[in-house]
């Protein structure tokens, strides 16, 4: 069924403001999936922040090429679902987009672009296995809280040691006077 002129504009629009506002895109083949797993990887991609469309392969072209992104044009071959990646987000998309692919056959990897770089499956693959957003924080987080526990313990334990040595002063003294 052929689209009309105003919708194409209306896809290529909506196609540049995604790619404006995502830090990278993911393309993959989506080949025989039927609508119900499609909409499955549609919700784990919306839980990673980002979000994935069926595109048109020359509407997602000229998009790129108005947003002044590389345009791979081997990548956009066949069936293309794209997804777009939030700020700080591209490990999450990506994660979930390769942990998909491995567990139905139906939806490959083909590539994507981050910033003016294109990427390859690999490429995708290696940014998979990066922690996300998420989990970089709460790393920070174990890293500037753990010197500063043991800061607090060095200081507790100085105290306490003050505390048992006045402590030990003051049986002693007790003990004397008991003694006598």
């Amino acid at each position: 069924m052929a689209i009309s002129r105003k919708r194409k504009e209306e896809l290529v629009a909506q196609y540049t403001e995604l790619i404006e506002q995502s830090e990278a895109i993911i393309l993959t083949e989506y080949k025989g999936m039927s609508v119900k797993s499609m909409e499955g990887l549609r919700a784990k991609v919306r839980e990673a922040n980002g979000s994935f469309y069926v595109t048109k392969n020359t509407l997602l072209q000229y998009a790129l090429e108005q947003a002044d992104t590389p345009v791979p044009t081997e990548l956009l071959q066949g069936q293309i679902a794209t997804g777009f990646a939030a700020q700080g987000e591209v490990a999450s998309l990506a994660k979930t987009l390769v942990d998909y692919a491995k567990s139905d056959n139906h939806l490959i990897v083909r590539g994507g672009i981050m910033g003016s770089e294109l990427l390859s499956p690999a490429q995708v693959d290696a940014i998979a296995k990066l922690p996300s957003l998420d989990e970089l924080r709460a790393q920070i987080i174990g890293l500037v809280s753990t010197p500063a526990r043991n800061i607090a313990s060095t200081v507790a334990s100085g105290v306490r040691q003050v505390i048992n040595v006045l402590d030990a002063y003051a049986k002693k003294d007790e003990a004397e006077a008991e003694a006598a």
